[in-house]
């Protein structure tokens, strides 16, 4: 089998599920959500073992070395073997989720649409009023 020594960026964060599709991770990279070694770089930006990267994927934030290389999206399990994350970034995590779980947004409860009943709650509890 050919071992690989780079992989294109947006491939890799595609191959390690931080993104759904390759043009949301290519999006990120060009809007700057993504950086390697605290700098902006271009979606066509080769990846390396050891590289560190810091992606905010819109949901949360991943502080992550790279520890292996695939253009392949495969299983969960096996993407998860492509990156290692730093100890702050999952000790942040986990204290964000915390956070979410005691404080909920006003408008988490509400399934679909609003009714009038809930827009006023909304809007009361946030000030709107």
């Amino acid at each position: 089998m050919n071992e690989m020594t780079t992989v294109r960026l947006d491939k890799w964060l595609w191959a390690a599920r931080f993104f759904k599709t390759r043009s949301l991770a290519s999006e990120a990279v060009d809007t700057g959500k993504v950086k390697v070694g605290g700098e902006r770089v271009k979606p066509a930006r080769s990846v390396r073992v050891g590289d560190e990267l810091a992606i905010d994927n819109g949901a949360e934030t991943w502080e992550v070395a790279v520890l292996g290389l695939s253009d392949k999206r495969g299983a969960a399990p096996v993407a998860r073997l492509l990156y290692g994350e730093t100890p702050a970034s999952i000790a942040r995590r986990e204290q964000l989720a915390e956070e979410r779980k005691l404080f909920r947004e006003p408008g988490t409860t509400i399934k679909g649409r609003p009714t009038k009943r809930d827009r006023r709650q909304l809007n009361k509890a946030g000030g709107l009023d």
